[in-house]
């Protein structure tokens, strides 16, 4: 249940942040963002009258659908720089990771056997390399650096005649940092290596074009962009010889024969709408969530000891601000802050609780990484929330402290 936390008069500057918040905040937007309110209007009427399957032919429900799909294909095109014959729609970015990877190996596999992934990759990506290394895949993942970049050098020294694709996010999910998808585009194509990125973290907040990054294969999710949940988009580079991968799902020939299934109209439709507005409002967009995060480190750090950021802070999403507070309890730390949802740098995998395995990558040790928050300031975040929530992490960090120390 939400209330409203009224604008009043108050004495300090925890009280002063209050004027106009809305408890609880939400700044978990790495996780997943609220569904843009010109998104739903866009998608409404298609769970209603227009109702029809775009793969029916023959009457104007399914000509209706079919043409709000290639409508929405060609917004996410332009976004990326891309042709609208090389979207690809899928059910999310998990998806569009598992078809480019294993897509990829199954059609290379007279070409070579060699992969070369990150340590901080999404799990999307790790999992669906590891399948692959089970089936006699060869699986070379590089360590990051303690900004969290890549070592492009090492890159170049692990590739080899066998490697048939390199799969690196460009935004990572929990610190936030750009990889330099350009240069390693530009190196595999050197090559004649496959370039896959997931960029579900970086679509519609920062600039990609898939032609001058040289990029060959990208997923994408609608969620992560202030469209619905359950629908995203693989990228797949066209009229390029070494670009080839197989289907993983069979039955009907949708999507150019790379994805069967009966399309989700709304969905799709959504997407493109995110992407259409992404593509007009980046910009200011990127510039207003940078001010904020850096507002909130600044803040942070000018009142809490031992609050270190990780990650690049030059290569970064402008929205994301991971830090690790020395001394404190991570699970008392997140239970002080329970009017406010974010996350913390661990993760629940069955039934227990272990040290995010990005932090680890990086350096960050098991007690520092339990005690680290990941914030991920959105579209609708306010330069009050931001205040607000700053002093709460404040006054608990402090107060878990003081405890420590009685």
């Amino acid at each position: 249940m939400e209330t409203r936390v009224e604008s009043r008069e108050q004495s300090s500057p925890r009280d002063a942040a209050r004027q106009g918040v809305h408890i609880p905040i939400y700044m978990d937007n790495h996780a997943t963002t609220p569904v843009d309110p010109r998104v739903l209007e866009a998608m409404l009427p298609y769970f209603g009258e227009k109702f029809g399957n775009p793969a029916s032919r023959n009457h104007c429900f399914g000509w209706a659908a079919g043409e709000a799909v290639e409508t929405a294909r060609e917004q996410v095109a332009r976004l990326f720089g891309a042709a609208a014959k090389e979207i690809i729609f899928t059910s999310g970015a998990t998806e569009s990771d598992n078809l480019a990877i294993k897509g990829t190996a199954e059609a290379q596999r007279k070409k070579g056997n060699h992969i070369i992934t990150v340590v901080t990759e999404h799990r999307a990506v790790l999992d669906s390399c590891k399948r692959l290394e089970g089936e006699g895949y060869r699986v070379t993942c590089l360590a990051v650096r303690k900004d969290g970049l890549i070592d492009l050098e090492e890159l170049v020294r692990v590739t080899g005649d066998q490697t048939i694709l390199v799969t690196i996010m460009a935004a990572n999910n929990e610190i936030g940092v750009l990889q330099p998808c350009a240069e390693i585009g530009r190196m595999c194509h050197e090559r004649g290596i496959v370039f896959h990125t997931d960029a579900a973290q970086a679509a519609g907040k920062v600039p990609i074009d898939v032609m001058k990054d040289s990029i060959d294969l990208m997923s994408i999710s609608g969620h992560k962009m202030y469209g619905p949940k359950g629908v995203g988009a693989l990228y797949v580079r066209e009229q390029s010889p070494h670009v080839k991968i197989s289907a993983m799902i069979d039955g009907g020939g949708h999507e150019h024969g790379m994805r069967s299934g009966t399309l989700n109209v709304p969905g799709i439709v959504g997407l493109g709408k995110a992407c259409e507005i992404a593509r007009q409002e980046m910009g200011e967009e990127a510039r207003r969530l940078a001010g904020l995060r850096d507002r909130l480190r600044e803040r942070i750090a000018g009142r809490v000891e031992e609050a270190s950021i990780n990650g690049s802070l030059a290569h970064r999403l402008p929205g994301n601000l991971n830090v690790s507070f020395g001394g404190v309890d991570g699970e008392a730390l997140m239970v002080g802050l329970n009017d406010v949802a974010i996350s913390s740098g661990s993760a629940c995998r069955t039934a227990s609780v272990q040290a995010s395995h990005v932090l680890k990558a990086i350096g960050v040790d098991g007690d520092l990484a339990q005690s680290t928050i990941r914030f991920g300031i959105g579209r609708f975040n306010t330069e009050a929330e931001v205040d607000y929530v700053a002093e709460r992490v404040i006054e608990s960090v402090q107060q878990l402290r003081e405890l420590s120390r009685t």
